[in-house]
Parts: C-alpha cells; sequence; structure tokens
C-alpha cells in the first residue's frame, strides 16, 4: 500500500499576518493568501499550515482565541476560508490549519461567564484555585512569557492559571464538557474539508492534578495522551487527515511518545531545529530521529524555523554563509524519509530581521523586555520597491528591515543561483527523485566534517546525499562526487 500523504509531505507555514494583504491594511489576510497560491504551487510545496485566523484580540497574536469556529474581520469571513481551501484543493495543495486546545482567549464567551459569576458552570472549564494563606499564587509555576503563570481574578479573590500570556486562562482538561466542545470544535473544520491540525502546546494540556511545585509538574503529563486516542477516532472517521503535534520538549523520547497508531501521526522534533551546523551534531540527531519516529503509522519532522525560533540562516551565522548553510541543511533534511516543514521566507533566505523597540508586539518583550519573537515575523517582501514592499499598499504591522529590498521574490524569480530558485529546484528534484526510495538510510563513509546516505528503490535506483559542513572542498570517495564548502549534493545512481 502507498504511504499517507502526509508521511513525506513538504509542508509550508503561513503566518497569517505577514504573508499577503489583500485590502491595504497592513495585515494579511485569506483573501490575500488565497491570490498567492499560484506561488505555492511553483514553489512546490505538498502542504500550507495556516496559523490561527480565529476571532481573537490578538494578545499573542491570534493564540488567543476567542471563537473557534469562525474567522477574524481581520483575515476575512468564512467564505474566504472555504474559497481559500476550494482552490487549494483544486491546485493539489492540502491545507492544515492551526487548533489551540490548552488555553482560550480572556475574550472567549466561556472566560468572560466564568469571571462573571464564580458559580457559572463556565468556571469549571479552567482552572481557578484559591491562593496561599499569604496571598501569594497557588504555586510557584512560572509562565513561558516570564513571571507567574498566575493571574488573580479580582472578583472573588481566586487565582486562574496561564502557562503563558495573562490573556490566555489555560482549559482544565480534566472536565468532560471541554474535550466535548473540542470534538465539535474537530468537526466543524473537518466538515469544511481541512487536511489536518497542527495542535499548538500539544504536550500542555494536563498539568498535575496536586498542582505540586515544580515545573516539571506543569506539562506532559501521561494523561494527555487519552485527549489524542481521542481527537485521533473523530479523525480517522474523515479518512486520509492528519495532526502534527507542538510538543516543545527537546527530550526526543519524551517527544515520541505522543505518536503512534492510535496517537498524533507526526510531533515536531525540536532537537533537529537546535542543532549547530555540525556533521557530528546532525548526524547523531538524525540517527535518533529515524529510530524513535520512523515506524508504522508515523514518520519523523524536519523543521529548522518558524513562528517561535529564530530563522536558521540567522542561527547558521548571518550573511551570505547562514544562507549557504540554511540551505545546505535544507537540502539534507529533506531527502530523508518525513516530512519537512519550512517556515515562509526561509525560501528566499530571510534572516531574523531587527525590529525596534517601539515597533514590537509580542508579549514576550512585554513580560520581560527580551526581544521576543517578531523578528522572525515580519512580512513576505514581494517586491523590492515601495514602502510595503508589494505585502501591502498601506503601513505593514511589522516593519520590514534592510533585507527586504535585497531578497524580495521579484528580486530572485528566474535569477539562477538566487535562493528561490534552489528552493525551486530542490523540491522539484524531491518529487522526481524521492517517491519510490525505500525507508532505510544507510550512512556512507565520508571525509572528517561531512555526511553522506543512501536510500535505495526496489527497482536499484538509488539516491545519494552528501553535505560538507566544512569551509574547504572535500570529496567523497564512493560514489565520487565532488563536495563544495557547506553545500549538500544530491547524487542519483543506476
Amino acid at each position: 500500500m502507498a504511504d499517507p500523504w502526509w508521511r513525506d509531505a513538504v509542508v509550508y507555514e503561513i503566518y497569517v499576518r505577514s504573508f499577503q494583504d489583500s485590502n491595504g491594511d497592513g495585515i494579511g489576510d485569506l483573501a490575500g493568501i488565497h491570490a498567492r497560491l499560484p506561488y505555492l504551487k511553483r514553489l512546490g510545496v505538498d502542504a500550507i499550515w495556516l496559523t490561527p485566523f480565529y476571532p481573537s484580540p490578538m494578545h499573542d497574536a491570534g493564540y488567543d482565541v476567542a471563537d473557534y469556529c469562525d474567522v477574524d474581520p481581520r483575515f476575512g469571513r468564512l467564505e474566504d476560508f472555504d474559497a481559500l481551501l476550494a482552490d487549494a484543493h483544486a491546485l493539489g495543495l492540502r491545507v492544515f490549519v492551526d487548533v489551540v486546545p490548552n488555553h482560550t482567549s480572556i475574550e472567549h464567551p466561556w472566560f468572560r461567564a466564568a469571571v462573571a459569576d464564580p458559580s457559572a458552570p463556565e468556571r469549571e472549564l479552567y482552572l481557578f484555585r484559591p491562593g496561599r494563606a499569604d496571598g501569594s499564587p497557588p504555586n510557584d509555576w512560572q509562565s513561558v512569557f516570564g513571571g507567574s503563570a498566575w493571574t488573580r481574578d479580582e472578583t472573588s479573590g481566586e487565582f486562574y492559571l496561564h502557562l503563558f500570556d495573562s490573556s490566555q486562562p489555560d482549559l482544565d482538561w480534566r472536565n468532560p464538557v471541554v474535550h466535548e466542545r473540542f470534538r465539535d470544535i474537530l468537526r466543524f473544520w473537518l466538515d469544511r474539508g481541512v487536511d489536518g491540525f497542527r495542535i499548538d502546546v500539544a504536550h500542555a494540556l494536563y498539568k498535575d492534578a496536586a498542582m505540586r511545585d515544580g515545573k516539571e509538574n506543569a506539562w506532559d503529563q501521561d494523561e494527555v495522551f487519552g485527549v489524542w486516542e481521542e481527537w485521533r477516532g473523530v479523525l480517522d472517521e474523515y479518512g486520509d487527515r492528519s495532526f502534527v503535534g507542538e510538543v516543545f520538549l527537546y527530550d526526543m523520547d519524551r517527544v515520541a511518545r505522543y505518536v503512534g497508531p492510535t496517537r498524533l501521526q507526526q510531533a515536531f522534533n525540536f532537537s533537529i531545529a537546535k542543532m549547530p551546523f555540525d556533521a557530528e551534531a546532525f548526524r547523531a540527531k538524525v540517527t535518533r530521529s529515524l529510530e524513535l519516529f520512523e515506524r508504522d503509522g508515523t514518520s519523523p519532522t524536519w523543521v529548522l524555523s518558524n513562528h517561535d525560533l529564530i530563522r536558521h540562516a540567522t542561527r547558521f551565522g548571518g550573511g551570505e554563509a547562514g544562507r549557504r548553510r540554511a540551505l545546505a541543511a535544507t537540502a539534507f533534511l529533506i531527502a530523508l524519509p518525513g516530512s519537512a516543514y519550512l517556515f515562509q521566507e526561509e525560501e528566499l533566505g530571510l534572516e531574523q530581521s531587527d525590529v525596534p523597540p517601539e515597533a514590537r508586539q509580542d508579549p514576550i518583550w512585554f513580560r520581560t523586555g527580551e526581544a521576543g519573537r517578531d523578528g522572525c515575523r515580519t512580512p513576505m517582501p514581494w517586491s523590492a520597491n515601495g514602502d510595503g514592499h508589494g505585502f501591502t499598499t498601506g503601513k505593514p504591522w511589522l516593519p520590514f528591515d534592510d533585507q527586504a529590498a535585497a531578497l524580495a521574490v521579484d528580486k530572485q524569480d528566474g535569477v539562477a543561483g538566487s535562493t528561490l530558485e534552489a528552493y525551486r529546484e530542490l523540491l522539484r528534484r524531491r518529487r522526481e527523485l524521492v517517491p519510490g526510495l525505500g525507508r532505510e538510510v544507510a550512512w556512507l563513509d565520508a571525509p572528517d566534517g561531512c555526511l553522506a546516505f543512501r536510500r535505495t528503490a526496489a527497482d536499484g535506483r538509488s539516491l545519494v546525499v552528501a553535505t560538507n559542513f566544512t569551509a574547504e572542498p572535500r570529496t567523497l570517495p564512493q560514489p565520487v562526487v565532488t563536495l563544495d564548502p557547506e553545500t549538500t549534493v544530491w547524487h542519483l545512481e543506476g
């Protein structure tokens, strides 16, 4: 039987606010994405993942959801989503949407009812607790965004839990009503035709029942696996659909517990995204990833950047060297069994942007004074010209920096040797060469500072992929392949 589509898909993350504005308000929207579908088809991806576009006060860029079954007017209407989905499918592009089950917005009707009347049934959907005898929060848990994970409800004097911003109260997943409501949310989007869901902070839903001190008690509780088994039952009613979980743990063995024939099909492996550009590190992480995730019903994920991480062109040194290394790492990983997740603008070689303090919007900045994630979320530069760089005719919600003009789509389109054309060629070759290859990865002898592996098809055809992680030329002896500094070569045999 053929592998399911998602097992080796290339998925392109679209940060909705930053991809394409269609109405001049400076904010990307669904109609803008719809208009750019031909670009994505030409790029050669298999699917797109849309970050949240639901009604939200936008305290955390839409991850504070006020209504899970509608579209925020900033981004359009449900009709715009339906049209986008239909045309994406017509082009052969699958569509993932984000689902955010750990917390809602403080503006969600459930939470508004919970604080308006402490005796309301909605109160039981959240984690309200009395403080300690001295008036301090119930325990020592800290928010991921800085400061205490507890905020006092002034009406009742109790505290509510929020592992993220205080505008994002955590739900109580020990309440069966929460389960029921999210099953309905999943079916709402599945009935509309979505192909899958990216699950936000999939490891965080259950907290230690006794609320004991210690950050290890704030998430990654075994009870959460029951949710994913329940959700998998819903998903499987709809045929060939898929989950990928954001399990933000760096211990791959713990992440692997979230996937399986009755749980999630895939989970992001963020230990890959934290690797230096180093042959030994790549081999160790890739080998363990294949051992843990390449099994029946699951497959690895290869991700180097997303909307929460410093762009890997910057992590790998920045400038021309950083872009070269970023492309080499992508070319190496994308040839392996499993799904590759690309983040918008990495195909242009964009680095982390320098967002001035007065323009920052990330709650991390406001809670801690740290720069936060705005630098990886700046808008897509479609044109080298104009203040809006083809993204908007208005004022962009986050400013562009100097790299926008130099690396814009229209500066690279059709230009031999550009990062954009290299991505297009890489994805074209992947569609042409990878299908039919066996899933076994055979490591080959390679010079110091280099890695090489072979994948072989049943018909004898094989693909050798070799990467030189050093700044000097190298030669792979068998087969004889010349490796320029910090590059990846695909070599077809048979």
